[in-house]
């Protein structure tokens, strides 16, 4: 077995991993995988990541033991990237639009309106557009195992309105993704400040923002209802969540265990999957069932949003990734 190397960790989360390491030793399995990521335990992601992670030792035998650090317990959003590449931890999952500045090309699938259909959805993560990006990421130091989708539908939160048209968002403090993605909520002369969806609660809650932006089912287990009384959805974007591994950790892994840990991976992908087009009834009447006065955007509606929108959009994501951007944006057109 391969020896344990010590790490520091921030606050907490070293004992956290020392507890685990305490209480496991005993029974210490050949290669363990410890996986950050920000969601809250509730969160689709954080369930599937459980499920990947139970049938990982269950495949392996308990050869692999895959230790889950969720909700930014052991690093922030920010720093995941980071982590993995330094070989501080061996895994995270990470939105595809965080990569913000590191990778501009990663914002490709929240350009608002332009490939969140299901069947772009599904050709997209076997496609020579995933294939780019996923180099991408291994140029910076992680190598992507899986594209699970975190959502192709998003929904505009807000405290005194339904955000229906691109003029209700005139001079609203919201919360934003990243620079590309915001530039079309400044279109629409919004107020746009990207956070991460661990603190945009408290910022709605303060004030801070008058209104939010996440997915549809991420704003029910983040509990938006309880600080926001209307909500506005449509099959705005596409994000995923980047299950990400450092690379000479899976190297180093036999072919046979590297095999069954990819196999639960894609089987992760699989389950995430969205098989309907259009934004869950189910999804809607949950938020209505707390509170929240929750509506979808017909489709003329959403066409007005994305006349507003992705013009801007597109202009920013192509300033940003010269030249492979084209390239991308030719990949997606062919899906």
């Amino acid at each position: 077995m391969t020896p344990q190397t010590s790490y520091t960790f921030p606050g907490r989360a070293w004992l956290a991993v020392a507890t685990l390491t305490l209480c496991n030793g005993a029974f210490a399995a050949d290669y363990t995988m410890r996986l950050s990521h920000q969601m809250p335990p509730t969160h689709h992601t954080a369930i599937n990541l459980e499920q990947f992670a139970k049938e990982v030792k269950d495949t392996t035998k308990g050869r692999v033991e895959v230790q889950i650090f969720g909700a930014a317990q052991l690093f922030k959003p920010n720093q995941n990237h980071s982590a993995v590449a330094s070989g501080k931890i061996e895994a995270a999952s990470i939105l595809s639009f965080q990569w913000g500045g590191t990778i501009p090309e990663m914002s490709v699938t929240i350009i608002p309106y332009l490939m969140t259909s299901v069947a772009k959805q599904k050709a997209f993560i076997s496609s020579d557009a995933a294939k780019l990006l996923d180099a991408k990421m291994e140029s910076k130091g992680v190598k992507n195992i899986a594209w699970i989708v975190d959502t192709n539908d998003g929904i505009f939160t807000s405290a005194k309105k339904l955000l229906i048209g691109p003029a209700d968002f005139s001079g609203l403090k919201i919360r934003g993704l990243n620079q590309m993605f915001d530039s079309g909520l400044s279109a629409m002369g919004a107020a746009p400040s990207a956070m991460p969806g661990t603190e945009v609660y408290q910022a709605m809650q303060t004030g801070m923002l008058d209104a939010g932006f996440t997915g549809v089912k991420a704003a029910y287990s983040r509990k938006y209802f309880e600080v926001q009384k209307f909500g506005v959805a449509s099959n705005i974007i596409l994000a995923f969540d980047n299950l990400v591994v450092n690379p000479a950790w899976w190297s180093a892994l036999p072919n046979d265990v590297r095999t069954l840990v990819q196999k639960a991976a894609d089987r992760a992908v699989a389950r995430s999957i969205v098989n309907a087009d259009g934004v869950p009834a189910a999804d809607i009447q949950a938020l209505n069932d707390k509170g929240m006065k929750t509506v979808a955007l017909t489709k003329a509606q959403e066409q007005a949003m994305a006349d507003a929108m992705q013009p801007a959009v597109k202009r920013e994501f192509l300033r940003a990734t010269a030249p492979d951007g084209v390239r991308l944006l030719e990949l997606i057109d062919r899906l």
